[in-house]
């Protein structure tokens, strides 16, 4: 078991994906372990109806999966993995509209971090247009929401995938 120290500045680098087209997440998916190496967990494909935010842009009867890695990133590069998954959605436009939706995060002892290009009021600005925010935090030995999480991160199905993460990360 690795020791991690309660200040530890690296943390497990996780990525959420919102697709239609499995192919397109495949490609996607391939892209990252390319620049950020070996998988350690995806977890199954869940169905996204938690929002229709997405619908104009992608379509109906969209798909979401998460997937962690192995190697752990240092926490400052948040910025720069959001940057380059917004890049990388690009890649992937069809008529000018994204066919995939790539969040990138981490996790690590005390809680859940997202990247976002949307800035309000509990979200820290970080650089070049991009925020963080601590969407899920690590209490009663579970992940438990706060005010602002997005519903379908309130969900027991995601709390269980980010337990389960935060398992590998410690150990």
């Amino acid at each position: 078991m690795k020791k991690i120290h309660k200040y530890n500045f690296k943390a497990k680098l996780i990525i959420g994906f919102i697709y239609k087209d499995e192919a397109i997440f495949i490609k996607a998916k391939e892209k990252l372990k390319n620049k950020f190496g070996r998988i350690d967990f995806e977890s199954a494909e869940i169905d996204f109806h938690y929002t229709d935010y997405y619908e104009a842009e992608m379509g109906k009867q969209l798909k979401r999966k998460f997937v962690s890695f192995s190697k752990l990133i240092p926490i400052e590069n948040l910025y720069r993995l959001k940057l380059y998954t917004n890049r990388l959605e690009m890649k992937f436009l069809n008529a000018k509209a994204r066919q995939i939706n790539i969040d990138p995060g981490y996790v690590d002892l005390a809680k859940l971090v997202l990247a976002t290009t949307k800035d309000y009021a509990h979200r820290i600005f970080l650089r070049k247009g991009i925020f963080a925010e601590v969407t899920l935090s690590f209490k009663n030995n579970s992940f438990s929401a706060n005010e602002w999480t997005y519903p379908d991160y309130r969900s027991s199905e995601y709390i269980d995938i980010f337990n389960q993460i935060r398992k590998l990360y410690i150990s």
